[in-house]
């Protein structure tokens, strides 16, 4: 695979290519979808954020508002108490690159303030465009996730990625975020039925079109119980396949909850890629 740097607040960056990197989730919530209050606590949260760097995992995604359908909102207020301390803590305490879980421009620039490295948000900065702008002025990394939430979709799921996508991409650029700081994610699950995320994982290969390393989300995630008959605790297994099908089809960044099992899975993919790559004709 071709490399790519991604650059990153407070002059970090991650290379991306050969290796498959995987981004732990750190839901500060008290009501997410699979694991809400297991981490709400500050104490617990910097416990599992060690655990998945010990695991293997480069970035800890942390987030204070669930995502799941049908979630209460929080106020911003709120989403910075739980965030904050926890980015604040894991910043102080060694060299895990932190993501912020949040939609909030000013969210976002608390957090990077307090330490992360990267803004994930889950509206692709179509929701607060302001957003764009705090990655624009600190050099964050950027994850623009395309969702189906609030609007109506087009019929085919790639072309719905890529005129959401293009939409975003212009309002990052308008608001001066440079192509290097942008990962795009195709928000598998997000207002999209089983067979719209299995056509979407059939044909993700189509979104390297758009230029932009991808990050892949599915973990845990309702389509992977249609297909396995599993409840949300127990889809890990379902979700390592869908990294390793996901890896051999471009994704260069996987962000799962339970990180042991998708760095074993990843590393068979990479296997098999570099095993490709090395084949005569290629």
């Amino acid at each position: 695979m071709t490399g790519k740097r991604w650059q990153l607040a407070h002059g970090r960056h991650v290379d991306l290519g050969d290796r498959a990197l995987v981004m732990g989730i750190l839901n500060v919530t008290p009501d997410s979808f699979s694991d809400g209050g297991a981490f709400d606590a500050p104490a617990r949260a910097i416990e599992q954020a060690r655990r998945m760097v010990a695991e293997g995992a480069v970035i800890v995604d942390v987030g204070g508002e669930s995502t799941r359908p049908g979630a209460a909102p929080v106020s911003p207020a709120e989403e910075q108490d739980r965030v904050l301390p926890v980015i604040s803590q894991l910043a102080s305490s060694g060299d895990v690159l932190i993501s912020v879980d949040t939609y909030r421009e000013e969210t976002a620039r608390l957090a990077v303030a307090a330490g992360a490295h990267v803004v994930n948000d889950v509206w692709g900065v179509q929701r607060e465009p302001g957003i764009a702008r705090v990655a624009a002025e600190t050099g964050a990394g950027l994850v623009i996730m395309h969702t189906g939430r609030g609007r109506a979709k087009l019929a085919d799921v790639i072309d719905d990625q890529f005129a959401f996508l293009r939409r975003s991409l212009e309002i990052a650029r308008e608001a001066g975020v440079r192509d290097e700081q942008i990962m795009l994610d195709p928000g598998f699950g997000f207002a999209k039925d089983e067979n719209e995320n299995l056509e979407l994982m059939a044909r993700f290969s189509e979104l390297c079109e758009l230029g932009y390393p991808l990050l892949a989300g599915t973990s845990r995630k309702r389509f992977v119980g249609h297909v396995t008959g599993r409840e949300a605790a127990d889809r890990d297994a379902g979700t390592a396949a869908t990294s390793v099908i996901l890896r051999m089809k471009g994704a260069q960044i996987f962000r799962v909850h339970n990180v042991a099992i998708n760095v074993d899975a990843l590393a068979f993919a990479d296997a098999m890629l570099a095993r490709q790559t090395n084949l005569p004709g290629h």
